[in-house]
């Protein structure tokens, strides 16, 4: 099992080099560039920042890695059939990450999209990719700037626009589609519709942390991971409630009536299943489709397969698999860095109050059971949160036949 450790390495939740600003990831800097000149600029800017914050990265082909999965990508479909007689592909969608993730999360999704044809852009979203002191600053506006800002630069290139968004980028996706009528159809997966109250006073540590610094964090962790933040900033707490607001509003006043497939997972202990359940109820669209998975029995023996909501399975347990999680949508059992063999592991829910089950969830996988880290599954054993989807072929099989019904 390898891990970032060389990068960035803690042996204790103190504050470091990473939870500072880097004062270059703070807002979005791409809208008078090209496509291809913001990801060259992204690509040198997590460069810089990830070499700041290591003194002078150790291991340039792991340095090289850690970029590429930050970094925006594009991808065109083969086929030629792809384009219209104008030139430009018959459609496109754009890709847009989660809170304290990375494009990299989206790389999948991309190849299932490119294989059916479309045109695929993704964006980094301000603060995220570089490390987690650039979100300590960072305002809410600054990402959908940036999601409105790639969406224009998908429409020169595609005649149907598609949105496609994964947790805080599902709220993104959403907010740009009530304002955007380009929008031909909106792909949400585990959307963030619903923060804690709570998290509107996340920003209060402002009258104390220029004297306690710590007061800013959430959490403090290890941050081991080359493509998502474990360290969170009491800040994005607060933007992500404003967001939702901010959404909230929009949606009392009108609604969309454009095709929205949305995939969520019933066990979620991030994002309100609840609130997805309700969005998809006000939505008009006779075509609206919603995937849940779920662990619950009850659930799947006793609600139909009905035209617009499909009930699936995520209990394995002969794979030692207790449910879905939040953090394993979009990736399939055998993605290298969080699959079942992969690089990660995600035992930070330990850390640092629990340091034995912390190491042995690090070092023992054939010992850990794989699920959300609710109080049901921790009771099980020791738990790693689940960073890939078994049901990944279902997933693509269920967006598949979405395309298909409202090309």
């Amino acid at each position: 099992m390898q891990h970032a450790g060389g990068y960035f390495s803690a042996a204790s939740p103190s504050l470091e080099i990473r939870h500072r600003s880097s004062g270059l990831n703070v807002v979005f800097h791409g809208s008078r560039l090209t496509y291809a000149q913001y990801v060259s600029a992204t690509r040198e800017m997590i460069r810089k920042v990830r070499q700041e914050s290591q003194a002078g990265f150790p291991d340039e082909t792991l340095l090289h890695k850690i970029i590429e999965g930050n970094t925006p990508f594009a991808l065109e479909p083969e086929n030629d059939e792809a384009r219209s007689d104008s030139g430009k592909f018959r459609r496109g969608i754009l890709l847009t990450h989660g809170l304290t993730d990375s494009p990299y999360f989206m790389r999948h999704l991309g190849e299932v999209f490119r294989s059916q044809g479309f045109r695929v852009l993704s964006v980094l979203l301000p603060g995220h990719g570089t490390r987690p002191g650039d979100l300590l600053d960072v305002k809410w506006r600054e990402w959908a700037k940036a999601v409105a800002w790639a969406t224009d630069r998908l429409a020169e290139e595609a005649e149907e626009i598609f949105l496609g968004g994964y947790s805080a980028g599902g709220a993104l996706s959403l907010l740009q589609a009530m304002h955007d009528k380009r929008i031909r159809g909106l792909y949400l997966f585990a959307p963030a519709l619903d923060i804690n109250h709570k998290a509107a006073f996340a920003n209060l540590h402002k009258l104390t942390s220029w004297l306690l610094p710590r007061s800013k964090w959430l959490e403090i962790k290890p941050d081991r991971d080359f493509y998502k933040y474990e360290s969170f900033a009491k800040n994005i707490a607060a933007q992500m409630f404003y967001l939702t607001i901010a959404l909230g509003r929009l949606l009392r006043r009108q609604t969309l009536d454009i095709p929205v497939f949305v995939a969520a997972s019933d066990d979620d202990k991030t994002v309100n299943i609840n609130a997805t359940i309700s969005l998809m109820d006000r939505l008009i669209n006779p075509d609206n489709q919603l995937v849940i998975y779920t662990a619950d029995a009850v659930k799947l023996a006793s609600r139909p397969y009905e035209s617009r909501i499909h009930w699936e399975n995520s209990l394995f347990p002969e794979q030692k698999i207790l449910t879905s999680a939040h953090t394993g949508l979009l990736l399939p059992p055998d993605d290298a860095h969080y699959g079942v063999q992969g690089e990660y592991a995600n035992c930070i829910h330990y850390y640092p109050d629990e340091m034995g089950k912390y190491l042995s969830c690090m070092q023992r996988p054939e010992a850990c059971w794989q699920g959300e880290i609710n109080p049901k599954n921790l009771q099980a054993g020791v738990l790693r949160r689940l960073m890939f989807n078994p049901n990944f072929e279902h997933l693509k099989a269920e967006l598949s036949g979405f395309m298909s019904k409202i090309a």
